[in-house]
């Protein structure tokens, strides 16, 4: 069973192999990928909705936090 994780997961590895079989830096070819992402979303998103997103992800990137979810 496919999930939208697990497809991106796979694209992004498939790209980390290639950019490591071409010799370049991994950090480049992140930045890269975000750059991308942000500018797709930008294509259907509001600047300030997509700055919100990368926020919250910025703030909760810590893998040893929990995330903190506000319920209703």
């Amino acid at each position: 069973m496919s999930t939208t994780a697990a497809i991106a997961s796979r694209h992004l590895d498939a790209a980390l192999a290639e950019a490591a079989g071409a010799g370049l830096d991994k950090d480049a070819l992140y930045r890269a990928v975000l750059g991308h992402v942000v500018s797709k979303y930008l294509e259907y998103r509001s600047v300030k909705d997509v700055q919100s997103e990368l926020h919250f992800l910025a703030d909760n990137c810590d893998p040893d936090t929990d995330f903190e979810f506000m319920r209703p």
